[in-house]
């Protein structure tokens, strides 16, 4: 199942940039005349297109962008795209005043080798990270002289999947400036003949309503979208642009026949998709995660999935709940039938659903493996029904067996292929990769439910993906001596509104006729269909349509191919996972499409300080939550938890925060999405998600100063950090050094209170105390808390309802004669603290808004000053780099911020003074 069928353009219209500095979304807050209004900061972009062909359900995109430089200095522009997860770019070029500089797709190891070359001159950057939950973004970036023209041009294909009937591609407008011609264009041929097709827009008003232009007759269908520049004004004098949100065309096809088969050229793709068929009876055990970390909204989420999902759950259907925290508890004995009376004390025993303890993964995930499996033994449940597993949980298995080896082979050999097993991995704290390999190797997927307000809908939108089987053990046969590299024909479950799609190839070019046989266990009997075609069937029922791109059959093979041998080299090992590599490596680089075993590199003109890029393709489950929270092995990697040099400033230390990373790796060099957070001297750094930018500052204040950072009356977490100076004052520094030796942490509402130091860690809950140093390794869950030591390095902590944190752990040679040891303090998943919450970083919770005006030379010609507007106060602010040290502890990379002067004066509510309190707790 894919979450949604979707083909995704995020259209973030370029950001722009003087070559000294990048400042990002740089408002005018002048009104501008009409000549002026089209160009932002000297740049004008006067074409953009998305242009879709979309033939037999497999997508072709071009996203084209025209940018001439208007100013008298060259410029760097900022093409950036969103594409969905599931594409594969395919090309990529830059056109500068003619001369072409074209994207080169080659091995990973290859290109790899060639950009730690390039690196080492400082000449490249990433360009592909991912930046939501369907989409990965792509970046590049180049400087142009005044008056020249640049066109970007991207490429990428995707094969969209029927979910709910309907195929959609979406489309994500967000060009931040006016574009005099701005078009989204869709072509779309269905040899079975589209059925429906519609077009929405949730930026489109009454005036740009008749601009969506809709046309479908028999094969074809056409949408069409180009606003005039009126239109795409917020109102008649503005010079903002009204284009900001979701553009969706969905369709459908014709369906006469439960299945559809082409040939083209020695290819041949099935489409089946029966109608009409009664629905399975299905059995569903779920199996919910009740440890003390799904505390709070997890869990009242997941209560309110579980009680939309029983109202949808049908009469024939049998059911139970399996609760795991460190026991294993059931609803029920067995499985039960639906009935009004069941359900109605089943909706009872959710809403008294809490949580408890530890993780037992493997004991809740195997009861109910042992219950399924009792139940088809004592005929409990209908024959012809479907039976699956969900499990939902947030975290590791720590109690049981928690080596996850060694549960994926147990719960493998427990299903025999049964059933499918849906793993379902809430927030950021899952080990995905060994959700993802125990669901492939049972027939199942997994999926990450995203820890937004939303959570409860992406749950229950998952249950409906699978909740209405109508077939069980389909298999799709053809003739073994005709046919070649065949993909997937066996699948356990068709649902209703989904499609099953097979491709492959003859062994004999010449041959253009097939015939298919597939069989599949229905709710009242077994059924079979078959189905022959010809290539000249497929021609003629082609002859109509007028826009194919190149061999399209063949190159929905090769997608369909690569993405289903990666998926089995997820769960594969050995000598099997080379060849299933070896394979995918070889069609990727003969179809050129950037997978993740392939990469493209850019190439861009050599003067005006132009970096070469390189594109990777991001990997869904390596991400920074995942391991900053759980993965200790690897927390070093992106946390800058080893010490400065000890004679860099403060305003050089490194003061980043944790970020969303997808892939572990130095070809992974994207602008960085920063966390609030405060380390260093101390050096505080606010992020601005809306400017895809940050503010820092400094406080400057004694040691032995205790400051309140974040205080949230709401879930009654209080941070606050007690300053330490350097071993002896520094005569030669007009301001000393300070940095936080130690920081108490506690939530009133659970009589929990938490003091850090670089020596130790101690916990107080109630009367009781408990001590760790930083030599052990530890993980502790209870109620309201979990708290995670590893040695040497950090601490992770979340108490209640509330954010995690992160505390650094910075050591120093013990013997050195100035400095020692001290902690950072990072923030993650800051929104789940009350608009309430404030502090010297809680008050930055809350978004915060700025302009940047009149950019000068500044003091030090590397970082330029500007006039800063924000709080509705006027800042003199100087554009700096602090240091980002996840990719490179020892010397780190350069990040952007806008430094305000005099600890935040204008920044932030009141004054510092306002926030210096008595005592830690």
């Amino acid at each position: 199942m894919e979450n949604h069928l979707l083909l995704c353009i995020l259209l973030l219209i370029p950001a722009f940039a003087s070559s000294d500095f990048l400042v990002t979304h740089v408002r005018n807050i002048k009104k501008r005349n009409a000549d002026n209004d089209l160009v932002v900061n000297g740049i004008e972009i006067y074409s953009m297109k998305i242009d879709s062909k979309v033939t037999s359900r497999f997508a072709h995109n071009v996203i084209t962008s025209r940018a001439v430089n208007r100013g008298n200095v060259h410029k760097e522009v900022f093409f950036d795209v969103e594409l969905p997860k599931t594409a594969f770019i395919t090309n990529f070029s830059m056109t500068i005043d003619g001369v072409t500089y074209p994207g080169t797709i080659k091995e990973k190891e290859v290109a790899k080798k060639q950009y730690e070359k390039a690196v080492s001159k400082g000449q490249t950057a990433g360009l592909v990270k991912a930046s939501g939950r369907k989409t990965e973004k792509f970046t590049v970036s180049v400087n142009i002289e005044a008056a020249s023209k640049v066109t970007f041009e991207l490429t990428y294909e995707e094969l969209l999947k029927r979910q709910f009937g309907k195929y959609e591609m979406f489309i994500k407008v967000k060009p931040k400036q006016l574009v005099k011609d701005f078009e989204i264009e869709v072509n779309i041929f269905e040899p079975q003949g589209i059925s429906d097709l519609e077009a929405e827009g949730t930026f489109i008003t009454n005036d740009l309503q008749n601009t969506i232009k809709k046309t479908f007759s028999e094969k074809k269908g056409h949408i069409s979208f180009k606003p005039t520049l009126d239109q795409q004004r917020t109102c008649a004098n503005c010079s903002q642009s009204v284009l900001d949100g979701d553009f969706t065309v969905r369709y459908d096809v014709k369906r006469t026949t439960p299945d559809n088969l082409q040939i083209v050229n020695g290819y041949f793709v099935h489409f089946f998709a029966p109608t009409n068929l009664p629905k399975l009876p299905k059995n569903v055990i779920f199996v919910i995660d009740i440890s003390g970390s799904m505390s709070g909204r997890e869990i009242e989420q997941t209560r309110e999935a579980l009680l939309k999902i029983l109202d949808d759950i049908k009469e024939d259907d049998f059911f139970n709940f399996i609760l795991f925290g460190s026991k294993v508890h059931t609803w029920k004995e067995t499985l039960i039938k639906a009935t009004p009376e069941n359900l109605d004390e089943a909706r009872k025993f959710v809403r008294g659903i809490d949580t408890e303890g530890m993780t037992n993964l493997y004991g809740g995930v195997m009861r109910g493996i042992d219950m399924l499996n009792a139940a088809h033994e004592e005929n409990l449940v209908p024959k012809r029904s479907a039976s699956i597993i969900i499990m939902l949980t947030d975290g590791k298995p720590n109690v049981g067996i928690s080596n996850t080896e060694d549960i994926q082979a147990h719960v493998k050999k427990a299903i025999e292929g049964k059933y499918p097993l849906y793993s379902l991995g809430f927030g950021y704290g899952v080990d995905y990769s060994f959700l993802e390999k125990m669901a492939l190797e049972n027939k199942g997927l997994a999926r990450r439910i995203y820890p937004d307000s939303d959570a409860a809908l992406q749950l229950q939108g998952f249950y409906d993906e699978v909740s209405n089987p109508m077939l069980t053990d389909v298999e799709l046969n053809y003739p073994e001596n005709e046919i070649s590299d065949l993909t997937k024909t066996s699948f356990k479950h068709f649902y209703d509104g989904s499609e099953i799609v097979v491709a492959g190839r003859f062994i004999d070019n010449n041959q253009n006729s097939l015939t298919v046989d597939v069989r599949g266990e229905g709710a009242n009997d077994a059924l079979s269909y078959t189905t022959q075609q010809d290539a000249e069937q497929t021609a003629k029922a082609f002859q109509e349509q007028d826009y194919i791109f190149g061999e399209y059959i063949e190159r929905l093979w090769a997608y369909l191919t690569i993405e289903q041998l990666l998926e089995k080299r997820i769960a594969a090992t050995g000598e099997e996972k080379e060849n299933l590599t070896a394979e995918a490596l070889d069609l990727s680089l003969k179809y050129k499409f950037v997978t993740p075993l392939t990469s493209m590199v850019v190439t861009k003109p050599e003067d005006n300080d132009n970096r070469d890029g390189i594109a990777d393709k991001p990997i869904e489950g390596i991400d920074i939550f995942t391991i900053v929270l759980y993965l200790k092995n690897q927390i070093s990697l992106f946390l800058p938890f080893t010490s400065y040099p000890p004679m860099v400033t403060a305003e050089a230390q490194g003061i980043t925060a944790v970020t969303l990373a997808p892939q572990v790796s130095y070809l992974y060099n994207a602008h960085p999405t920063w966390y609030t957070s405060v380390d260093g001297d101390p050096h505080f750094i606010i992020s601005v998600p809306q400017k895809d930018d940050a503010i820092c500052f400094n406080i400057n204040e004694n040691p032995g100063a205790v400051l309140n950072l974040i205080n949230d009356p709401v879930t009654g977490i209080t941070i606050n950090g007690e300053l330490i100076g350097d071993k002896r004052a520094n005569s030669a520094a007009k301001i000393q050094n300070t940095y936080f030796g130690k920081l108490g942490i506690a939530n009133k509402h659970l009589d929990l209170k938490l003091t850090v130091t670089p020596e130790k860690i101690t916990i107080q809950n109630g009367n009781e105390k408990t001590g760790f140093t930083w030599l052990d390794s530890v993980t502790l869950e209870q109620e309201g808390l979990t708290l995670i030591i590893n040695r040497k390095k950090n601490l992770v902590l979340k108490m209640g309802r509330g954010a995690s944190f992160v505390i650094v752990l910075h050591q120093v040679w013990k013997k050195h004669p100035l400095h020692q040891d001290f902690l950072g303090l990072y923030t993650l998943e800051s929104d789940k603290l009350s608009e309430q919450t404030h502090g010297l970083l809680g008050q930055f919770f809350h978004p915060i808004d700025f302009t940047i005006l009149e950019i000068h030379p500044g003091s030090d010609p590397k970082k330029p000053d500007a006039t800063m507007i924000v709080k509705n106060n006027e800042l003199t602010v100087t554009r700096g780099w602090q240091k980002d040290y996840r990719a490179d502890p020892v010397h780190g990379v350069d990040v952007p911020c806008w430094f305000v002067h005099n600890n935040g004066a204008g920044l932030i509510d009141g004054v510092h003074t306002d926030y210096i309190i008595s005592s830690l707790f």
